[in-house]
């Protein structure tokens, strides 16, 4: 039979698009609602296909956001002689919106809830329907050499090495579009290595504490940050696995590794709970005690990744409890007794940088024309009262700072106390400063990583820093 009249038939997952429509569909209803994982074992017990369609029934993937294969796509897009086929196992309730968004395939062959189209039962349906070598088929996977050995051709498309040998035993390879090879940086910027900044707060009581030429606290202090680096690098990737559709809608979210489809989901999948593992690992060297906060600090954030950021303050009032929780573990990594007045300060300031964090995707959303931030529970309107709540928890911090410096534990510690006045003003212009930022709209969305780039940020830690020196 002549090319020009042999189907052209493309598998969906893996290949059309770079992401898997199961994984995505089990991610977004877990993400809406986490206790839907006790029903999968009963939808299991009626076959794979059942379970897709209760998956598809229950959630949607805009198919516009998905991240599509741009090779795959031009192959269709030059294909116009003869037919296009959209052949995959993933459900049609999720699939024919996907072959409609697009509108390249004359055909939709795909599992119906009774029907798993994956493999041998694709091989199949296709040799029934085309005939045997009767069709060309672009498949990715180990599962498709059912296909391929029934095609005409085979086109072999981000396979990894072994499935690509294997297919071309077939003797039936007309092509091989290789995978894009990402390197150590994606990965990097998976783990978000760069909010591990954050963790450095958990220095705070060794300093405050003056236990700095304490080499065991110090050697405490360092496991204590790589513990909350790994724990907090496996829940930033669980979060942006459950967060997939809401990113692919943020202008700058959207080019995240997962989301972006560069980094294969199920990787994400076995690599959060690894990183979490390694971290209480690291913990528990430290000391059992400090295990408990990281254990603590886990299911905080895993809450909020799952439930609590969409829900309206309690989100911001969370997100300062996390910092604060890095600054007890670092209290409790060294032995040190917990300050009252460190935390009591470190709620509030933390409290105001979260608020920050919200009015920055509010004033994005607002710049953008929409009423709400995506994935979360604010509205446009709530800008005004974000940023008064916000300043207003920011010079509530410094209060709390001022009252300190006349209080017994802060003239036992220090030798010149009256000197940390001169923190005061610092922190006043800090704070002020931040929020005027983030009122103009050019607050990057984490404040965290805007004041350890924001040069004026920058000179007011060393300032604040040589002050604290010289009231000691």
């Amino acid at each position: 039979m002549k090319t020009e009249k042999r189907a052209l038939c493309i598998d969906l997952d893996g290949t059309l698009l770079r992401t898997d429509v199961l994984y995505e569909s089990l991610l977004a209803l877990l993400a809406s609602n986490p206790l839907s994982i006790f029903l999968i074992p009963f939808w299991l017990m009626r076959g794979k296909a059942f379970v897709k369609r209760e998956l598809a029934k229950r959630v949607t993937l805009p198919p516009e956001t998905l991240p599509y294969d741009d090779r795959v796509v031009e192959m269709l897009r030059t294909t116009t002689q003869r037919p296009r086929v959209l052949c995959t196992a993933s459900d049609e309730l999720l699939v024919l919106p996907i072959a409609g968004h697009l509108g390249l395939f004359e055909e939709v062959l795909c599992s119906n809830g009774e029907r798993n189209l994956a493999g041998h039962r694709k091989a199949d349906a296709l040799a029934e329907r085309f005939g045997e070598k009767g069709f060309d088929y672009v498949g990715n996977g180990k599962i498709d050499l059912h296909v391929w050995s029934r095609a005409a051709s085979a086109i072999v498309v981000n396979a990894p090495g072994s499935v690509v040998t294997a297919a071309q035993r077939l003797g039936n390879v007309s092509q091989v579009i290789p995978p894009s090879r990402e390197g150590l940086g994606t990965w990097i910027k998976a783990l978000r290595v760069y909010q591990w900044l954050k963790n450095l707060l958990v220095f705070v009581p060794l300093l405050t504490a003056h236990q700095f030429f304490n080499t065991e606290a110090i050697g405490q202090t360092l496991l204590a940050f790589l513990a909350f680096g790994l724990c907090a690098s496996g829940v930033y990737v669980l979060n942006d696995l459950l967060d997939l559709t809401p990113d692919r809608l943020h202008e700058r979210k959207r080019k995240r590794p997962f989301a972006s489809g560069r980094l294969p989901i199920v990787q994400g999948l076995l690599v959060a709970p690894l990183l979490a593992l390694a971290g209480f690992t690291l913990a528990l060297a430290c000391r059992w005690e400090f295990a408990a906060v990281l254990v603590g600090y886990y299911v905080m954030t895993l809450s909020y990744s799952l439930k609590l950021k969409r829900v309206v303050m309690i989100d911001v009032v969370l997100l300062a409890a996390l910092y604060t929780v890095r600054i007890i573990g670092g209290s409790v990594a060294i032995g040190a007794e917990l300050s009252f007045w460190l935390l009591a300060f470190s709620m509030f300031v933390f409290l105001s940088l979260a608020l920050v964090k919200r009015y920055a995707e509010l004033e994005s959303a607002l710049s953008s024309g929409k009423g709400t931030a995506i994935g979360r529970g604010y509205h446009v309107s709530d800008l005004p009262l974000i940023q008064s709540l916000g300043t207003s928890a920011g010079y509530i911090a410094v209060a709390v700072f001022a009252l300190y410096i006349n209080s017994p534990a802060s003239l036992e510690l220090y030798g010149h106390p009256k000197l940390l006045w001169l923190l005061c003003p610092i922190l006043l212009y800090w704070v002020s400063r931040v929020w005027v930022v983030a009122h103009r709209g050019d607050m990057h969305d984490d404040p965290i990583v805007f004041a350890a780039t924001d040069r004026a940020s920058q000179a007011v830690g060393v300032l604040g820093l040589l002050v604290l020196l010289a009231s000691i």
